[in-house]
């Protein structure tokens, strides 16, 4: 069975990173607040990103890898800027 990883962006401007077996069925739970880690003050905007794996491990392990990464490295990957991603890339090593 399917798992995504999806990035929500959050009303505040945050990014909210996480996994799901239900792309829809979680986004439509965060919009009316019973989503685990969003709160009705922070509901999501839209969903900016998501990718597909075969497992929900696979998904989880993909969410722990972008977790760590910095805000500007997110937003250059959503945004799909190749070289933005490799300069924040190399600026951690």
């Amino acid at each position: 069975m399917p798992a995504y990883l999806y990035i929500f962006l959050l009303k505040s401007g945050a990014l909210y990173i996480g996994t799901t077996k239900n792309l829809e069925k979680c986004y439509e739970r965060h919009i009316s607040g019973t989503g685990d880690g969003t709160r009705l003050e922070d509901p999501p905007v839209s969903l900016i990103y998501s990718e597909e794996h075969k497992s929900f491990s696979n998904a989880r392990k993909r969410e722990a890898q972008i977790k760590r990464w910095t805000r500007a490295k997110k937003e250059a990957f959503v945004a799909g800027d190749i070289d933005k991603l490799r300069e924040h890339s190399e600026s951690r090593k």
